[in-house]
């Protein structure tokens, strides 16, 4: 009687810390590419160097992005972006903290893919503005990945187009992520 009692502690002790880490995923490796499409020319930049953290006990999450990160298809637009546009040296990192708001129509357990509605704070060029985005959460073989597309309206975050360039640049942009998640090991 008294080993299945120090049993039973045991697994009441041990439990909590299983489904702690279970519950946080993250990513040091997520994607987000932004295209804009203007008038005299669409422009692509990739990003393959997104950390991201999702709490799935409580629903909050999290994202940093290196600015300078970035890959353009010409060195002249990267430059231009990182010098005049996001003044990487200013503003070296992107940020979101939100949460997914309707967190119990995602089960881990379950191969699956869950439509989730994420909010939060999109901190951008020192400028910090809430979004909504709609989210696709999968799960496969236990491995957890997300994905989202959404607009950023580029006078909203304080980044000034020159007139010279207002042709090339579009004034909303398409932001789209794509994290594969690993389980936060203790």
């Amino acid at each position: 009687m008294k080993i299945q009692s120090i049993s039973i502690l045991i697994l009441l002790l041990v439990l909590p810390m299983f489904s702690y880490s279970q519950s946080k995923q993250f990513t040091r490796e997520g994607h987000i590419q932004f295209l804009s499409v203007a008038e005299a020319e669409n422009i692509e930049a990739n990003n393959y160097k997104v950390t991201s953290i999702i709490d799935f006990a409580t629903g909050k999450m999290e994202f940093a992005v290196l600015m300078k990160a970035f890959e353009f298809e010409k060195a002249l637009m990267e430059e231009h972006f990182n010098e005049n546009y996001v003044e990487s040296e200013l503003f070296p990192k992107s940020t979101f903290k939100g949460a997914i708001t309707n967190l119990d129509e995602v089960n881990l357990e379950a191969d699956g893919e869950y439509s989730v509605n994420v909010e939060g704070a999109l901190t951008i060029h020192g400028v910090t503005k809430d979004i909504t985005a709609p989210a696709t959460i999968t799960v496969a073989e236990g491995v957890v990945s997300g994905t989202t597309s959404f607009t950023v309206k580029v006078a909203d975050y304080d980044i000034s187009i020159p007139k010279v360039v207002i042709k090339n640049i579009a004034e909303e942009i398409t932001v789209n992520v794509n994290c594969k998640y690993q389980e936060l090991k203790k």
